[in-house]
């Protein structure tokens, strides 16, 4: 199969010494040299065989002709293995289709095509799946969110239907992982986050979903990135941001009475609890009142009594002493006591005869005189 300078190929070979070549680089969005597609060598021959004539006098090109124009492609064929890394990007090299190394950002350079390609994932952009709804844009409507009922109802651990919709944000983790672990990184992912938020929303309550969103988002990340490692996908999800949570629309107005009743039952709750706190306080300071009284008449009453019985023992030891005398004193003091307060008047039944009246109104002797009685 010789070399013919006039058709510029390989007799009985359309497609070159190694078949035909292909259409561009095995970089993948990136790799393989500057980006472009691979120099066709029957190309390059015949373009370094057109220059050769023009030098060479009389047009004939000899060994050294064809010598050089082998040193020359051989040279461009080698240049070729330059490939630049951006700084998002990172790039992976291929040996005869087979994951050889990791490059960072730069110039880098792998053995040219067909040995070594090299493919550039952008690793540092932030990816984004929805789940349940799809955004659209269209002309006469303008843009918005269309609803995928078929991904978004869900049943909770109390047996209601939900649809929620939810977004993933997510970035490569490992380019080498990202390209040859998974067939479909994009549709993976996708299908994790689905299966995670149903299972989440499945072992939950259907209240705490609608109030409180932040510990699902949190347990469907933290669900996705182990399934998503287990598989060895190259992926680390960043956020799990829930857009709306809603029941579905046939029965939403029943759901709206049903909120609404539970919002009237916690609230005639929250005023009984506020009712029972400021009354049981009260009941508590006014039983402790009473005790505290009760206490301080107990107290005052053996005090008084624990008085008087001493009070007793020493008026006994002294009538021991002297009977007459103390007899005589206490019924003094009784009398004192006795007639101390009241109006007294003394008559004398042993007057007689005397001509001495027998009546002396004490109460009228110790009254004070008035101005006019005075005159």
């Amino acid at each position: 199969m010789p070399w013919s300078n006039q058709g510029g190929g390989w007799r009985g070979n359309n497609g070159g010494p190694w078949g035909a070549p292909p259409s561009g680089s095995g970089g993948g969005g990136g790799g393989g040299g500057a980006g472009g597609p691979t120099p066709d060598l029957e190309e390059i021959l015949r373009q370094s065989q057109d220059r050769l004539r023009r030098f060479m006098p009389g047009g004939n090109i000899g060994g050294k002709g064809y010598l050089l124009a082998l040193v020359v492609i051989a040279v461009v064929w080698m240049l070729t293995g330059f490939y630049r890394v951006q700084t998002d990007e990172q790039g992976v090299v291929l040996r005869f289709g087979e994951f050889v190394e990791q490059t960072q950002p730069g110039l880098n350079y792998h053995l040219p095509w067909p040995i070594e390609t090299a493919l550039t994932p952008k690793v540092t952009r932030v990816n984004r799946t929805e789940v349940g709804l799809r955004g659209f844009d269209e002309s006469r409507r303008g843009s918005g969110v269309r609803d995928v009922p078929e991904e978004s109802l869900m049943l909770t651990g109390d047996e209601n239907i939900v649809d929620v919709d939810f977004t993933v944000f997510w970035v490569i983790s490992s380019a080498g992982d990202f390209l040859f672990n998974i067939q479909n990184p994009e549709a993976a992912v996708k299908a994790v986050a689905e299966s995670a938020m149903r299972e989440v929303v499945g072992n939950s309550r259907l209240q705490p979903i609608l109030t409180n969103r932040g510990p699902t988002e949190l347990a469907v990340q933290q669900l996705m990135q182990e399934t998503l490692d287990a598989y060895g996908a190259g992926v680390a999800i960043t956020q799990v941001q829930m857009e709306s949570v809603d029941p579905p629309s046939q029965v939403i107005d029943a759901f709206r009475d049903v909120q609404a009743a539970r919002a009237d039952n916690e609230r005639v709750q929250n005023e009984a609890q506020s009712y029972a706190n400021r009354i049981v306080p009260e009941a508590r300071g006014e039983a402790a009142r009473i005790l505290e009284a009760a206490n301080a008449y107990r107290d005052r009453t053996i005090a008084e009594a624990q008085g008087q019985a001493d009070r007793f023992v020493k008026v006994y030891e002294e009538y021991r002493k002297a009977p007459e005398v103390t007899r005589q004193r206490m019924f003094l003091e009784t009398m004192e006591r006795v007639l101390g307060g009241t109006d007294k008047i003394i008559i004398d039944d042993e007057a007689g005869g005397s001509g001495v009246v027998p009546y002396l109104p004490l109460n009228e002797l110790t009254r004070p005189r008035s101005t006019g009685d005075s005159q």
